[in-house]
């Protein structure tokens, strides 16, 4: 990572963690926004490699969005979509492939097959499956991806 994306990537962070302190004090623990932020994070500690630290973040945030939104929630699909990530980029395919798919379930269902996020789902998705040699099903979604 260059000097510039992590000074970034550093105050990013910085200021996603004074964030999640505040709502934390002035919401209580459980508050849709406090796992605004823990997914926030978590996805920043995702790009900066650091998976121990986003793992326990997304399962947080996760924990809270299940629990306060309901499990089909576009914001539960969004911190999957997350874990998916982190999963795929420490080699977890397998894992990586259910948490993809669940997130697409319920943004398809929710919020209809052509919506953009069902796209950004099926981006990671394919390049999972062409990383595990399954260029066919790969071909498939990227002309998914293509029509919406």
């Amino acid at each position: 990572m260059s000097p510039f994306k992590m000074s970034y990537s550093m105050a990013l962070m910085d200021s996603q963690v004074q964030a999640l302190d505040i709502y934390e004090q002035a919401m209580g623990s459980e508050h849709p926004y406090v796992a605004i932020s823990l997914n926030g994070l978590g996805r920043l500690y995702v790009y900066m490699k650091n998976y121990t630290q986003a793992e326990e973040l997304l399962k947080r945030a996760l924990s809270i969005r299940e629990r306060v939104l309901g499990p089909e929630h576009p914001e539960v699909a969004a911190t999957l979509h997350n874990q998916a990530l982190l999963r795929y980029n420490q080699g977890e395919y397998a894992q990586a492939e259910e948490l993809f798919k669940r997130a697409l379930n319920i943004d398809e269902k929710v919020l209809g097959p052509e919506h953009p996020h069902v796209a950004t789902i099926l981006v990671g998705l394919a390049a999972l499956l062409r990383d595990t040699n399954r260029v066919t099903e790969a071909v498939k979604l990227e002309k998914q991806i293509e029509s919406i």
